[in-house]
């Protein structure tokens, strides 16, 4: 089984059947304790079910993101969510719990690590193996990372945006930066918050960014209408918004991207940096379908830039040709112990 653990969505696939599971990294809890909220239909509110919950919980209800900038920052609820989501998957497909590939941003720290493998064996998997998020989706995006010759991939997930040049099997150079996805929805939220008095929840945020964002002009112009509570008066109001100014608003979270990607392209060894004329830059991870933004970071590096096919799901993907060939990768993963 193998699992991308993003901060906004967590993907599982299963060797031989592809993604399998793709929902939410939000958990429903009773708040001042950690029990998973029970809805009426007797399952529990975790996944899709409870980021509907997100902005509208009542006092007694807390619905939570346990994942922060690609980490865990809460290790029970974080275990809770990875019980869920390997039982949902399991069905009757594994005898004594599966073993699990996870991918972790490049940047995480080995206590970071150790909680990531920790969570997974209390929440049932047999053997738990990490792979590294930017080493997935360059697998996951296709790209030829066996071969003597350099590949660079952009994966820009919700809480990192990963940024490594590939080459035998291997990252040559490699930047993790915890700015992507959230910090578009929060720059949209504080610009709402200056231009308008309007508060705004993470979902109307992200709706704004998915309709109307863009990190350069695409086309034409567009406008939406956004609901919020005005901070003066308290009341609900609505306002209209244009994809200029979200545009602008967005400009510092994209240009932290672009610097990222420049200093990686930096480091390179002299012979990856030829490679990468011809080979360019591959975009992955749910940032990628910002419209504009390969032009942005094409014209940032020179370089030509490509949106990988299905970038959302680059890094599960990867995890599932990990497993398909696991013994032949097993050199290059991370494991906590030998197998049982």
């Amino acid at each position: 089984m193998g699992i991308d653990l993003g901060t906004c969505n967590t993907l599982v696939c299963v060797r031989g059947e592809g993604i399998v599971l793709n929902e939410p990294s939000v958990v429903a809890v009773w708040k001042g304790t950690n029990k998973v909220l029970q809805q009426p239909d007797g399952s529990l509110a975790v996944g899709w079910a409870a980021k509907e919950m997100l902005g509208k919980t009542p006092g007694s209800i807390s619905a939570i993101r346990p994942l922060k900038d690609g980490v865990i920052s809460d290790f029970e609820i974080t275990e809770a969510l990875l019980k869920y989501f390997i039982n949902k998957v399991q069905g009757r497909r594994f005898m004594g719990g599966p073993r699990v590939v996870i991918a972790v941003p490049s940047g995480i720290t080995a206590v970071e690590k150790r909680a990531v493998i920790d969570s997974a064996e209390r929440a049932g998997a047999r053997r738990v193996y990490l792979i590294e998020e930017p080493m997935a989706a360059a697998i996951g995006a296709g790209l030829p990372v066996t071969e003597a010759t350099a590949s660079m991939i952009v994966d820009i997930g919700g809480g990192t945006t990963e940024v490594a040049i590939l080459s035998l099997a291997d990252i040559a150079q490699c930047e993790s930066v915890r700015t992507a996805g959230d910090d578009f929805d929060e720059a949209i939220i504080n610009h709402m918050k200056k231009a308008y008095n309007l508060m705004i929840g993470e979902q109307t945020s992200e709706r704004i960014k998915i309709e109307i964002g863009s990190a350069a002009p695409v086309g034409e112009e567009t406008t939406m209408e956004v609901r919020g509570r005005d901070m003066i008066s308290g009341l609900p109001r609505k306002t209209v918004v244009t994809s200029e100014e979200i545009r602008a608003c967005l400009q510092e979270p994209i240009s932290a991207i672009c610097e990222t990607v420049t200093r990686t392209l930096e480091r390179a060894e002299p012979e990856l940096a030829a490679d990468l004329v011809d080979n360019g830059i591959t975009l992955a991870g749910g940032g990628a379908l910002l419209r504009g933004i390969d032009k942005v970071i094409a014209d940032a590096t020179g370089l030509d830039v490509r949106i990988a096919d299905d970038p959302l799901t680059c890094v599960a993907r990867g995890t599932a040709t990990y497993l398909e060939s696991l013994e032949e990768w097993k050199s290059t993963m991370e494991s906590d112990r030998d197998d049982n």
